[in-house]
């Protein structure tokens, strides 16, 4: 029996194709060419992996075609397939059970045996010509959409060249063609290993004191305290708590005003619903946790769903330095910090995530995915996780954890000392105690036994870069004693409980805690100074 027959009986069990194509009864040699037949003109259209339904009863069930035949997947129990995200979620989430395939979308004539059009202009899905600007820009120009539908790093005609290091010199550009490179190709004894610590979404009474603890009384070898960065997404945020981190010296970034709950908006968002969400974002900020020193340059979206060119436009639009959403997949060595005026140094890592394919004056502070593995020299391969919270499958013990961060810091250490990210969502820490014993115990010991080690924030990296000094050289680096050791009293305690309301969240009651003036109503992306109108 071949292994498409086997494919296809084993989805006739599970109920998926009809009763018509793939009879119950015993299997004769005519209904294995009919078989055959069939998985052929079912998978004339598909891509190459893609996921389809062929009924629409259950579901949680899905096919695709393989060489070896049609292979079937079940989601668990309680989850259901979303046919354009090509995954399990849960079932609430999937608004496409009642379709068979992901959408199709019209491909522009892009390469033919013979050119379609003049110069500089290119083909739509129907054979009109269009001016080869239009294409991928953002905005609908072919009568069939075809324009905007071939748009990725590989495909889009207008996409950012690949790096050229005769053009691309710091302090102004860095790009790369080998993970091996190192900013002005120093030596990796020469080069610091910089640890960034962040925390994304709210800061509030929930988790200040987790910060105290982690932060206070630490320092690196230039005998400044340990650093790290926020990023801040707004709802339930204490500014008041802001303003004094900030006051510590540790770096404030944007995650966001609403922190919306659908992926698919951070990854199809306009220009403008960026800029409402990260410029907004940094607006509030700077108004009421009083941060007048320009220093709110970064941005990390919500569930690490990149915007594409439209995120980019915007923070290019505005003055921000940097993005930390990006992440590449697990690979030794691991990645430096780039900038997008040339084309990314990766693949576009991650499930239908629309990545940046044009050239931006933004730095990218690449999220090197961590190994999760206790024993990377002997156990087989597993993929990569960003957030450190996303590496383990259930609580890990102590020892699991600290041989987590010491796996990951040796393979950043003893490589090319590309930085070090750790990056959490507090919770992760704050509701084990045992893990955040563990983790203290890791950076008291890592500071300790390595003088060549810093704790810094994400913007301390990008200034390292430009201008690189030797290890030896660190103590007395400029750059990185701004604030370097912050004494004196909060600028205020406790600060003032505002109550809020804004006819953008009807119905809801919000409370704003801020040691500058309580606004008229609640900040939010229409009125982020909370002014009342908009």
């Amino acid at each position: 029996m071949t292994r498409l027959r086997v494919a296809v009986l084993s989805l006739a069990l599970l109920g998926i194709v009809a009763g018509d194509v793939v009879k119950r009864q015993a299997v004769s040699e005519n209904t294995e060419e009919e078989a055959e037949a069939f998985a052929k003109a079912l998978c004339l259209d598909k891509g190459p992996g893609e996921w389809f339904r062929l009924a629409v009863r259950d579901c949680r069930d899905v096919i695709q075609c393989t060489e070896a035949g049609l292979q079937a997947l079940r989601c668990p129990h309680g989850l259901a397939f979303d046919l354009e995200l090509q995954t399990c979620d849960w079932k609430a989430n999937v608004k496409n059970c009642a379709d068979k395939q992901k959408t199709r979308k019209v491909k522009p004539l892009l390469n033919t045996v013979e050119p379609l059009c003049q110069e500089n202009f290119l083909a739509c899905g129907d054979s009109t010509c269009m001016d080869r600007t239009l294409f991928c820009d953002g905005k609908n120009d072919c009568s069939d959409g075809s324009d905007e539908n071939a748009c990725d790093i590989l495909n889009d005609p207008n996409s950012a060249p690949p790096c050229n290091p005769e053009e691309c010199t710091l302090p102004d550009c860095f790009c790369y063609n080998s993970p091996n490179e190192i900013p002005h190709k120093m030596q990796p004894s020469n080069v610091p290993q910089m640890i960034t610590i962040t925390f994304d979404d709210a800061i509030n009474n929930n988790n200040m004191d987790l910060y105290q603890q982690i932060f206070e009384g630490r320092y690196n070898p230039n005998s400044c305290t340990v650093k790290s960065t926020f990023f801040v997404s707004h709802k339930y945020t204490n500014y008041s708590a802001v303003q004094e981190i900030h006051r510590l010296g540790h770096e404030i970034a944007v995650h966001s005003i609403s922190h919306n709950d659908s992926e698919s908006f951070w990854s199809n968002a306009s220009t403008d619903e960026w800029e409402r969400e990260m410029a907004g974002g940094r607006v509030i900020a700077e108004r009421f946790a009083n941060i007048t020193d320009s220093s709110v340059i970064g941005v990390r979206a919500p569930y690490l769903r990149v915007g594409g060119n439209n995120q980019f436009r915007m923070m290019e639009k505005n003055a921000f330095l940097y993005d930390s959403t990006i992440s590449v997949p697990l690979q030794n060595p691991p990645l430096w910090p780039y900038t997008l005026y040339y084309r990314m140094p990766h693949p576009c890592h991650g499930n239908s995530q629309n990545c940046p394919t044009r050239s931006f004056a933004v730095w990218e502070m690449v999220m090197n995915e961590m190994d999760r593995r206790e024993e990377p020299t002997i156990q087989e391969e597993l993929p990569g996780c960003a957030m450190v919270d996303s590496c383990f499958s259930s609580k890990p013990t102590g020892d699991q954890f600290y041989q987590f961060l010491q796996n990951n810091f040796d393979r950043h250490y003893l490589t090319n000392r590309a930085p070090l990210g750790l990056y959490f969502h507090s919770a992760f820490l704050k509701n084990n105690p045992e893990i955040l014993d563990v983790f203290l115990y890791w950076l008291d010991e890592t500071l300790q036994s390595n003088k060549d080690v810093y704790f810094v924030t994400m913007t301390q990296v990008i200034q390292w870069i430009q201008d690189p000094v030797a290890i030896n050289q660190l103590q007395n680096y400029e750059p990185w004693k701004e604030k370097c050791d912050p004494a004196g009293a909060p600028f205020c305690y406790g600060g003032t409980n505002c109550e809020l309301s804004t006819d953008e969240l009807p119905s809801e009651t919000i409370r704003l805690n801020t040691c500058m003036r309580c606004p008229n109503k609640y900040p939010w992306l229409k009125d982020p100074l909370g002014e009342g109108y908009f």
